[in-house]
This record gives C-alpha cells, structure tokens and sequence, in this order.
C-alpha cells in the first residue's frame, strides 16, 4: 500500500447526520467494469464450469481461487450447501470477500451458461485500486450491504452473540500517523469508561479511529467486536448513509478521531492505502460473523 499523501488539502466541517435514511445505494456496473478491465484480461468459462469451491482456501500462486471477479456475459450460479442461494448478473462483482479477508470461499461459483469474466489476484487488485481509488467506496457499499444481511439472518438464528469478540486493527502505525497529520488541526475526542460513544439504530455523521484505549462494539444487547489502537467503527454509516448497525461503548478510557463524511470520501477517493485498509476490515469482520453461522 502507498503511502498517504495529501498535499494542499484540509478537512472540512463535520457533516449533518441524515435527517431520514436515503435510498439504497445503486450499483454501478460501468465502474466494476472499468476497474477490472485497468488490470485483468477477459477469460471464458463453459456451462457447467466451477469458478472456484466453496470452502477453497486462499493459497496459490494466481490460483483461480485468489481471485475476485466481474461478470462481463452470461450467467453465474453462487451455491452454498449443495443450494443455489443467488446468481451474478452481467457487470456484477463476485469472490471479493474471500479474497480481501484471505479467507475461505463461503459458496461455489458456477457457470450457468458460456460465460465470460475477468478476475483479480490481490497484486492486481491493488494496481486497480491505485488507479482507480474511488472503487473502493464501491466495494465497501456491496460488503456493507452483505455484512447487515448477515447480521439479521444470524440475530433471526439466535447465533449473533455466538463466539469470540476478536479485536481487529484496521490501520497500521503507519498509515495512522499519516491520517492524524492529514487531520492536523481537528483534537483528539476522550471518552471516559462506560460512555456510549454511538447507538444502534441512529443516525451517524462520524466514523471514529481509536487512538488510545479500547472499545467495544455490541448489537442487540450483545458484544460482538472490539477495537483498540487503530482499530475503526461507525464507517458503515457513512458508506451508505444508513442508521447504526450496533453500539460502541468505551471499556477503557478512549481517544478516538471523529471522521465525518466528507473526510472519510475525501480520503477514499485520494488515498488507495486508506480504502484497501477499511475493505479489509469489513472482510475481516464478515470473516468473523459468518464463522458463528458454523
């Protein structure tokens, strides 16, 4: 990841929080399309094909199953437990979460007819990223949209709160120290043990990046995550402008950065290292939610 580097540029001011939640991000095939084509070549499948399986570890030196992928014709089948649970349409994106997460592939990909696709090993998909850093933004509206599908589908199974509240770093020393200078000029928030810091179901003008201390992350009553040193929460509320999918409460006493909206788009558009980080992050925490559907 490249350094971060914003010459001549300032924060603004904070963002209101939505006055009511907007309409659900749209998906934009044309940039999906633009993006893998900057770094990847078109390669063809047969009907009946597999694409790569579920359970498919990442290893390999560009192994097809290392790759994410962008449907240019035809017709893929995503298939979980011998079921097919959906199908990936022409200009729509598929594999990215195992891919960003490392992780194991959570359901088979199948040509359903002749098709054509262009995929993504992690070299390449950071090269596109450099390219084209808004897309980033992109991605974290897909995996935002999974990742509170997940949710609801494991609070409706009663297997939410199953499992261990890990802690994840999102942002590395030095990308953090770059982000604090970027943000030289806005102090530092503190919040005392036991303060709620954002709540479930409100609106939210603010993702916050813990400094100091540590923070821990509920829903529906329960922990599920915690963030300490470069740790982040709140960003799904800005991605997609939607109300708080859980609570942040201070367990230890906490210095956090408040990142408002236009900040936050500021840096992904500019910055590949920022928005390659964050996209980590989500998948890290999918990764986590979809081992306590096991």
């Amino acid at each position: 990841m490249s350094d971060l580097d914003f010459s001549n540029t300032a924060p603004q001011k904070p963002a209101p929080a939505p006055a009511a939640p907007p309409p659900p991000p749209v998906y934009n095939a044309a940039l999906a399309m633009e993006f893998f084509k900057s770094a990847g070549k078109p390669e063809s499948f047969e009907p009946g094909a597999i694409i790569f399986k579920e359970d498919d570890k990442a290893g390999g030196l560009f192994g097809k199953r290392d790759r994410m992928y962008v449907l240019i014709l035809g017709e893929v089948e995503m298939i979980a437990q011998n079921k097919v649970i959906g199908s990936v349409k022409p200009g729509e994106t598929f594999g990215e979460m195992a891919v960003i997460a490392q992780a194991a592939r959570t359901a088979t990909a199948r040509a359903k007819v002749a098709c054509t696709l262009i995929g993504l090993d992690d070299k390449q998909f950071q090269v596109a990223l450099q390219a084209k850093p808004e897309f980033a933004l992109h991605l974290m509206s897909i995996m935002n949209s999974r990742l509170r599908s997940t949710i609801t589908r494991l609070n409706a199974t009663r297997a939410l709160h199953a499992g261990e509240a890990k802690e994840n770093v999102v942002f590395d020393k030095k990308l953090l120290a770059g982000i604090v200078r970027f943000m030289e000029g806005q102090e530092p928030q503190d919040f005392d043990t036991g303060k709620v810091i954002m709540q479930e179901g409100t609106g939210g003008a603010f993702m916050y990046i813990v400094l100091e201390g540590k923070v821990a992350i509920s829903i529906k009553g329960g922990i599920v995550a915690r963030a300490g040193a470069g740790g982040v929460f709140g960003e799904m509320a800005l991605v997609d402008q939607s109300v708080r999918a859980a609570t942040a409460t201070a367990e230890t006493p906490c210095k956090l950065l408040a990142v408002n909206r236009n900040v936050f788009l500021h840096l992904v558009k500019t910055s590949p290292a920022f928005g390659a980080a964050l996209l980590a992050g989500l998948a890290e925490r999918a990764k986590d939610m979809a081992v306590r559907n096991k």
